[in-house]
């Protein structure tokens, strides 16, 4: 029940919880401080599956794609949401890689699309190591692209700078290393299996998929160019099939602008949101009577400029009254800011990324039958390290400006209609709050006169430029690239660009390729790549300071400086003059071994008279068609070993061989599987499987497969197998 407001800008509960933020925060800054320790860390070669991609007269490659969890992490990475912790599993997590050569072998690029939420500049400076290790110079910064999906129901923990060890309890060397070597074993499969083949493109509109989230930024955009487009968000998918030189099919690449948050922060499984499942939906299309992550043909639905493209197309509403909340600072009349959420077209979070995903594929379903611009020409690739505190850019003839040291604002706090923030804090606001600066002075320290400056009208709450223990809290250097596969530009870009912010950088690409002679460039944008930077929105947008503005961690001119700097990118691989582009500054390498504050795993205990696999509540006897099977099962607390193993299969029993058929496993979106913590390092699991229609009638069973830990860290496998069930169409 939520009431009015006295005047009084805070209530006690509000205070106390205020005093425990604070507590919490010091407490926690004290812990990672105390947990730090120095020491070179390692990197492990890979262990998954993967593919490759196809050019006319040039070589790919597919196959099935790389698992990267090794099972439930502790703490998933999207929604800053502290409470929002790993507690099952709705779909596996995969490396897509592509790999396109020169007939002589010349050139290479690589592209990797991740089900994660984005790439962190530890995890793609781990993988380039490992590259270099193994294949000396052919792999390389400028010729490998790593764009994350940009999931928000994945893991955490695989990041170096500090503001993002908050939220997932440091780094975890663990999902590191998993993600770390499932990309790897992904390119090592491409690089092993390269094919000859030919590419086409095409592109098409999606319709019913998404809304721009922060329309009344996107109204800030001159009127004059917003009347070029029919709609505030990039409805377009482009679309990259590929085919091997006698036809057969192998694979896709899909760029389209939508935030994978179909899966709310109440979610606790882990799962690739709404692109994922579209990837899923199209593999089990070309590779029949196969299991997820299983078949030759490979679909990446890859990340583009969805920086305020959400996909809850039922639009912001006040989740206490029902009332519309579509206004500037995204507030209700009653309980404020908190209460405004958006909602997608289904009804539930699970219904709703079944639909985005599902209008997704079919669109892209379409493009890939009637795919016809066939791409030739050769591969360029172009790469700098810049230090994005200190650009320099020239606006015109006569004002130049500079970019900033990092920081974020007010607004940052506040959240998005896709996932809102907590305490009093709002969208738009552009002057700042004497209680929550006065905490942050006494506790972080106050920006300097220059930061405040710099960043105007951002009123700055955090000054992470200036924050730099125990280690630096955001990136000053950052990655810009682009590779070339013919007529096609792929702009892998360091965050999350606004529809506008897209737009502008595309066109100026293209011009840039068309001024030094090559016309007609295909340009698309690749998100979430190399490095993670936050937000980059317009400088018009910028003014109004909702949450894209206020993370948009550079300042004002941030669009304007990476403009600048993919201009000379596009410049130099059209004049062929990329030998010649300074590489920039190299990024650091913190020697971080280990920075956690997730506690130490206890032996695992089975209850009296029970052992592990040992079923607590038996699925009944019969169900019919479209109902739900649940299942009860005693496991361990942790969840290892499983990168390329099933934690479940539901299997049917045939007749004529008298033996089981694995028909579903733990990537299937029909199968979900619930951990659940209990005391005295007791545990158990609730496997579901949701019985779609078209299920052919029979006997069936579940399987549990998983670990348990005993002293000493030795782990031991066991399995838990339900009773027979029948399955009926009445």
């Amino acid at each position: 029940m939520c009431r009015q407001r006295t005047k009084l800008p805070f209530s006690f509960l509000e205070i106390a919880l205020i005093t425990l933020l604070v507590l919490m925060t010091a407490v926690t800054v004290a812990l990672l401080v105390l947990h730090f320790v120095t020491g070179e860390s390692s990197s492990s070669n890979g262990k998954l599956s993967s593919f490759g991609s196809a050019q006319e007269e040039k070589y790919i490659q597919t196959n099935t794609p790389c698992i990267l969890s090794d099972g439930t992490p502790p703490f998933q990475m999207g929604y800053a949401n502290p409470d929002q912790v790993g507690g099952g599993l709705l779909t596996r997590l995969y490396s897509r890689a592509f790999i396109v050569a020169e007939p002589d072998d010349s050139r290479r690029v690589v592209f990797v699309s991740i089900d994660i939420g984005m790439v962190s500049q530890r995890l793609r400076l781990e993988v380039l190591k490992v590259l270099k290790s193994k294949y000396g110079e052919l792999y390389r910064r400028d010729n490998v692209i790593l764009s994350g999906t940009h999931t928000h129901s994945g893991p955490g923990g695989y990041f170096q700078y500090t503001l993002f060890w908050i939220t997932s309890k440091g780094l975890i060397k663990p999902n590191l290393n998993a993600i770390v070597n499932g990309i790897v074993k992904s390119i090592d499969i491409a690089h092993q299996n390269m094919k000859r083949g030919r590419l086409f493109l095409n592109r098409g509109v999606v319709e019913n998929s998404q809304i721009n989230r922060s329309p009344y930024s996107y109204l800030q955009n001159p009127a004059f160019e917003r009347s070029r487009y029919s709609a505030n968000t990039d409805k377009e998918m482009v679309m990259l099939k590929m085919v091997d030189e006698k036809g057969h099919e192998l694979g896709l690449i899909s760029w389209f602008a939508v935030h994978p948050v179909s899966m709310n922060n109440t979610n606790h499984l882990v799962n690739s949101d709404n692109m994922g499942y579209a990837s899923v939906l199209f593999e089990q299309e070309k590779n029949k009577d196969t299991l997820p992550g299983e078949g030759s043909f490979v679909a990446a639905f890859a990340s583009s400029n969805l920086g305020d493209v959400s996909p809850n197309t039922k639009g912001p509403f006040c989740i206490n009254t029902g009332e519309s909340c579509d206004n500037p600072q995204s507030t209700c009349p009653v309980g404020g800011a908190s209460m405004c959420m958006a909602m997608g077209p289904g009804t539930d979070m699970f219904d709703s990324t079944r639909i985005i995903a599902q209008n997704i594929y079919l669109k892209a379903k379409e493009l890939y039958a009637s795919a016809a611009q066939e791409l030739t020409g050769p591969l360029r690739s172009a790469h700098q390290w810049v230090n994005m505190s200190d650009v320099r850019v020239q606006l015109n003839a006569t004002h130049t400006v500079k970019t900033c040291k990092p920081a974020l604002g007010h607004s940052f706090a506040a959240g998005t209609i896709d996932g809102v923030g907590a305490f009093n804090f709002t969208q738009g606001a552009v002057e700042g709050d004497p209680f929550w600066d006065n905490i942050r002075d006494q506790l972080l320290g106050e920006p300097s006169n220059e930061t405040k400056a710099c960043h105007q009208p951002k009123p700055v709450l955090f000054s992470t430029g200036e924050m730099t223990w125990p280690h630096p809290w955001h990136p000053d250097i950052v990655d810009v690239q682009i590779a070339t596969i013919g007529s096609l530009a792929i702009v892998a870009v360091p965050g999350e660009f606004t529809t506008m912010s897209g737009r502008r950088l595309r066109e100026a690409v293209q011009s840039e390729f068309g001024s030094h002679g090559t016309a007609g460039m295909d340009v698309v944008i690749a998100g979430l790549c190399n490095v993670y930077t936050h937000y980059i929105t317009t400088y018009e947008e910028y003014q109004v300071q909702r949450y894209e503005a206020a993370s948009t961690i550079y300042g004002p001119h941030t669009l304007s400086a990476y403009i600048q700097l993919y201009r000379g990118l596009a410049r130099a691989i059209a004049m062929n003059t990329v030998q010649d582009l300074p590489s920039g500054p190299e990024p650091p390498l913190f020697n971080v071994t280990s920075l956690t504050l997730v506690p130490a795993v206890s032996p695992d205990r089975a209850p009296a008279n029970k052992t592990f696999g040992d079923v607590l509540q038996e699925v009944n006897g019969q169900y019919r068609v479209g109902h739900a099977c649940l299942l009860s099962i005693w496991p361990t607390l942790l969840f290892l070993f499983q990168t390329e193993h099933n934690f479940l299969t539901v299997e049917r029993y045939t007749s004529i061989s008298g033996s089981w058929q694995v028909v579903q496993n733990d990537a299937s979106w029909d199968t979900r599987f619930y951990w659940t913590k209990g005391s005295s390092s007791q545990s158990n699991v609730t496997i579901e499987w949701h019985i779609s229609s078209g299920t052919e009638p029979g006997t069936y069973r579940i399987q549990y497969f998983g670990h348990y830990r005993r002293l000493f860290k030795q782990f031991h496998p066991f399995k838990g197998t339900s009773a027979a069930f029948e399955i009926t169409n009445l």
